[in-house]
């Protein structure tokens, strides 16, 4: 685990605490470190005055402004721009006494005007034109690295055999390759990863559709969930069919060489279809815990209900967040349409009356309160007066809305006097459209 946060500016100790707290989250552990490039330096700094010693370096005194306007005239002249080279020239010794009458410099590397060419595992032979580059800034001073050659020096230094990141990365890696060739480091495996792509097949903006692993958990993913998704973006495996993968099977199952070209899809439907099943494969006791965090700070003193909740909702549930809206009627009956209460042409005085037997049926009933006693009790009216006719008026009557659970379950849940109530307000409701 290496955090890369020599660029002070962008890194901060909250961004390292959000990244590691997360992968944990995932089922994502490493074997060493945190290891932080900003506790490095000193190593470094070591190959900075080695590649300044060989002359691979210099101190570049160009000011922005200047580099701006060059960069201007270049692409006027239908060129491809790039730093022209002009402070290569300084003597070592005049570079040294610029800096210390206090003038602003930065460390670009020599470019070799050459042709890299590497093999990516993903995408085959690949090869680069390096005088198109121009000499590439690697350094603000020698405690300060930028990123292409803290990574060079962190890949020899730990020995990292495999470099696998996104293809928006491929540009960098002859510039990592021809820095590793000048200091006589040897060069890693490298596969660049198809990146991920939204709907519409355009690169997932950051600002509009890629959002923080913590906003997916706050949404009610499961961490399984999240990682089997990850997983087979842009990658499946060739023994099996289906698409539900423990972590285990994945690392198991995963072979590089399938990983595709193009770029992977993320879609939400998905993503929230698998998370539906891994809710499922919860027990209802499971569920309740994760829901602690979903619920309205008074429901979890019920967990008995609030359990018994879960066990019927998690049916219709994607997402943890989702409960909530779900299970709202159990503990705070909504206002709703008493036109609601008629099932397709019924009128509403055959509403009242098979209401009003329901609660008698239910309010002479003295014996054990649950699903397959309130069934005995409520079935075989609906073999007399018609199922929907029955029922329907219940459903709405017990939950105020049209898609919930079946009344009998809800009835079970709710206890004797809670149902009783609400068909007594239902029947209020029927009363005034006579």
């Amino acid at each position: 685990m290496r955090v890369e946060d020599t660029d002070l500016e962008r890194s901060e100790p909250a961004f390292e605490k959000d990244i590691l707290e997360h992968l944990m989250w995932l089922g994502i552990m490493w074997d060493e470190g945190p290891y932080r490039q900003s506790e490095r330096l000193d190593i470094y700094e070591k190959y900075l005055l080695q590649l300044l010693e060989a002359g691979h370096v210099y101190y570049c005194f160009c000011r922005e402004e200047d580099l701006e306007i060059e960069r201007q005239e270049m692409m006027a002249r239908g060129v491809a721009p790039k730093y022209s080279g002009r402070c290569r020239a300084i003597f070592p010794d005049d570079a040294t006494k610029r800096m210390a009458q206090g003038e602003a410099s930065v460390i670009r590397f020599k470019m070799p005007e050459t042709r890299i060419v590497f093999q990516d595992m993903i995408r085959g032979k690949v090869e680069f034109d390096t005088s198109l580059f121009g000499d590439v800034v690697i350094a603000k001073n020698v405690r300060t690295p930028l990123y292409n050659f803290a990574v060079v020096v962190d890949d020899f230094e730990m020995n990292i055999s495999h470099v696998i990141r996104g293809e928006d990365h491929i540009s960098n890696t002859p510039k990592q390759i021809a820095l590793q060739k000048a200091l006589g480091f040897t060069t890693p495996e490298y596969a660049h990863l198809p990146l991920i792509l939204d709907k519409n097949r355009a690169k997932l903006s950051k600002r509009f559709n890629a959002v923080s692993i913590l906003e997916y958990r706050n949404t009610g993913y499961l961490p399984n969930a999240l990682f089997n998704f990850i997983a087979l973006l842009g990658w499946h495996p060739s023994v099996s069919d289906t698409e539900l993968l423990t972590q285990g099977e994945l690392v198991e199952q995963f072979d590089i060489s399938r990983v595709q070209k193009a770029g992977a899809i993320f879609d939400i439907e998905k993503l929230n279809w698998m998370n539906a099943h891994y809710i499922k494969e919860k027990t209802p006791e499971e569920l309740t815990a994760l829901l602690d965090s979903f619920v309205p700070e008074g429901w979890t003193g019920h967990k008995e209900k609030l359990t018994a909740i879960v066990s019927l909702e998690r049916e219709r549930m994607k997402r943890l967040s989702e409960f909530t809206d779900l299970a709202r009627f159990f503990f705070d009956m909504p206002e709703y349409d008493p036109q609601l209460l008629m099932w397709k042409t019924m009128s509403a005085q055959i509403a009242h009356d098979n209401l009003k037997t329901v609660a008698e049926i239910l309010g002479a009933h003295e014996g054990i309160w649950n699903k397959s006693e309130l069934e005995s009790l409520i079935m075989p009216l609906t073999e007399l007066r018609g199922r929907g006719e029955v029922l329907w008026p219940l459903r709405v009557a017990l939950s105020g809305q049209s898609h919930s659970p079946g009344p009998i379950e809800i009835a079970a849940i709710l206890g004797k006097e809670d149902v009783l109530g609400r068909i007594v307000s239902a029947l209020e409701k029927l009363t005034r459209l006579f």
